[in-house]
């Protein structure tokens, strides 16, 4: 049985399911949106126990929004747009948390960390000079980065670090960014939601026979 199916309504065509869910993408990209303050203010507070789970819920948002926009296809540029808006502003606050409860980490993985946010500042620098917004091509590699990020950071606050995620994580961070730098540089429009660069060679393929 299908995902799609375990959340489908009694007496609701598939077609209704994905209009009842339409706007929830949305409204959890927004609400993570407003996470972010909130995050801050309990971070500058030395709030840590409010600080980790508000972000352990606003994680796994990130996680269900996109499953729920891709199991009922319902991705839009708008929903793309808000997403990435989120998740622009929820990473360097997590940074910014880590650095306040666990600096010991931002001591140790110092160089790491500078070179998957150097990668990602210069990503951004890019696309905002190729296209006029940021990127919002959820590539496999991001979305593995992300996921990878997620659980090294929940575990850090949770049961403390673990190393090899954060060796993981930033791996395909590092790939992820570098594939986007790429695929910038083939796709001369804006586009959501691009697989990869495979995908994207595969089309320019087909396009050129």
């Amino acid at each position: 049985m299908r995902f799609s199916d375990r959340l489908h309504f009694p007496g609701i065509s598939l077609a209704e399911n994905a209009s009842v869910f339409r706007h929830v993408p949305n409204v959890i990209s927004v609400a993570r949106i407003v996470a972010t303050p909130v995050l801050i203010f309990l971070a500058l507070s030395n709030r840590e126990e409010a600080f980790k789970w508000l972000l352990l819920a606003a994680l796994i948002s990130d996680i269900v929004d996109g499953l729920i926009a891709r199991t009922f296809s319902i991705i839009s540029e708008l929903g793309s747009r808000l997403d990435t808006l989120a998740d622009t502003l929820l990473w360097p606050t997590a940074i910014f948390g880590i650095w306040i409860f666990h600096p010991e980490v931002m001591t140790e993985y110092w160089l790491v960390i500078v070179l998957v946010l150097g990668l990602w500042a210069i990503e951004m620098v890019v696309a905002w000079l190729r296209y006029g917004k940021l990127t919002s091509f959820h590539a496999y590699t991001i979305r593995v980065s992300v996921y990878g990020f997620g659980i090294f950071i929940m575990s850090l606050f949770l049961w403390g670090l673990q190393p090899w995620l954060f060796y993981v994580a930033s791996a395909f961070n590092i790939l992820g960014n570098v594939e986007s730098l790429i695929i910038m540089a083939l796709l001369p429009e804006w586009t959501p939601n691009v697989r990869g660069l495979y995908w994207v060679l595969q089309q320019r393929k087909v396009g050129t026979e």
